[in-house]
């Protein structure tokens, strides 16, 4: 079985390199199609971490609260500083006030899911709280970000119109372009990729049956895997912005969505043996 899991591994992190790569490089034009900055796609769409669900309901179903928790707390500490690392190893990260607003806008999130989980408990009513919140947030950028795009992007959105003045010169845009159909194939590939690649990690640590801290690092580790990927590949063509915004935007999805996926599933409602571990140790 480890020699499966190791080829999963393999296909997983192609899986992500792939999705990234197809990500980056569309990214530009299908901001376009959508006539929303580079940066609120990048972080609705790059920001959205499936795999971290798929952990935390797993969670769920067996009873190991501690892999919950520290999944979110490995890949927090991971998604920060690393994504940006490579990112800016590649080529400056330059951002503007609208990176910063909505970093300092994911504070909250992160201080509220925080003061739930702090007695040890979390029920239903605080998890469907969070999901509200986290649907606000996505709904505040939507709106404010529909607009020209800002530092970083100017670049890559004046190629993507060029490229569309090329292809349809009469300037009638198509409701669905290919480039945002790409878009969203390299999200679902990295997504697949992701959770594959999790799922493995899982395995091959016995994290379940031990819920140790190397294994509850490794799974966190895992599962930010997919956006130091997609880091460099945006880095490598100069989308700043959509670097900074995939770190934005998973920090508050990770921050808030697992925690309250847990809820649904019975997860975090008393105190399990795996949750007085999270107690002591996390």
């Amino acid at each position: 079985m480890m020699v499966l899991w190791l080829l999963v591994i393999l296909v997983s992190v192609a899986a992500i390199v792939w999705g990234a790569e197809t990500f980056a490089e569309h990214l530009g034009a299908a901001a376009v199609r959508l006539r929303v900055s580079m940066f609120a796609l990048s972080l609705l769409l790059a920001g959205v971490e499936p795999e971290e669900l798929a952990t935390a309901v797993a969670a769920a179903l067996k009873d190991v609260p501690g892999i919950a928790f520290g999944d979110v707390i490995g890949a927090n500490i991971a998604i920060c500083p690393v994504p940006l690392g490579v990112g800016a190893l590649i080529a400056p990260l330059p951002f503007g006030k609208q990176a910063q607003r909505y970093a300092w806008l994911r504070l909250p999130l992160g201080a509220i899911a925080t003061a739930f989980v702090w007695d040890g408990r979390v029920d239903r009513l605080e998890g469907g709280l969070l999901v509200g919140l986290y649907m606000l947030y996505v709904a505040i950028i939507w709106i404010v970000e529909r607009r020209p795009p800002t530092l970083g992007e100017t670049e890559e959105i004046e190629e993507a119109q060029a490229k569309l003045a090329a292809i349809n010169p009469q300037g009638t845009p198509s409701r669905v372009g290919k480039d945002l159909l790409l878009v969203l194939t390299g999200v679902i590939a990295m997504a697949v990729g992701a959770t594959l690649l999790v799922e493995a990690v899982r395995q091959l640590s016995s994290v379940e049956a031990t819920q140790t801290k190397l294994g509850l690092t490794l799974v966190g580790f895992a599962t930010a895997f997919e956006l130091v990927i997609l880091a460099w590949s945006a880095s490598r063509r100069g989308a700043s912005e959509a670097v900074v915004a995939g770190v934005v935007g998973s920090f508050a999805y990770n921050v808030v969505l697992p925690v309250a996926a847990s809820t649904t599933g019975g997860l975090l409602p008393g105190k399990s043996k795996g949750l007085r571990w999270c107690d002591r140790h996390i």
